[in-house]
């Protein structure tokens, strides 16, 4: 493998990780999938075969359900990391899967600054009215 072969297929997994992020993130976390979240947290919680609340736990951990999703994306794309053969396979599952979650976390982080921003600037708001209702 020469060397802008390697570096091709590095971008290639990094390009494939934001989706991949993305899909997880959005199933396990925001607003449009929200009612089957819930059904799925409770089946996951209140199910007797440990089976089925393993199962439906996978739909609410964007850690899990990024494993599933990057099965998908290999399936699709058939990428392979390095080598060749199951291998390869192999490697690029676990690269995607990482990748991605630090891709979240990243967002996550991202997420909690701004939410934290606009905290502050609702109470800096909040005081600057008080205070122009004094005067």
């Amino acid at each position: 493998m020469t060397t802008g072969e390697l570096l091709r297929q590095l971008v290639q997994m990094l390009l494939m990780a934001a989706p991949i992020a993305c899909i997880s993130w959005t199933v396990t976390h925001e607003e449009v999938f929200r009612e089957p979240r819930e059904f799925c947290k409770r089946l996951s919680e209140n199910a007797g075969n440990v089976f089925v609340k393993k199962f439906f736990y996978l739909f609410t951990c964007e850690y899990c359900f990024s494993h599933w999703i990057t099965m998908g994306v290999l399936a699709v794309t058939g990428f392979r990391l390095i080598y060749d053969d199951w291998r390869g396979v192999i490697g690029a599952f676990f690269s995607l899967v990482w990748i991605a979650n630090v891709y979240m976390s990243l967002f996550g982080r991202v997420r909690l600054e701004i939410k934290h921003e606009r905290n502050e600037a609702v109470i800096a708001e909040a005081k600057a009215r008080k205070i122009n209702h004094r005067a």
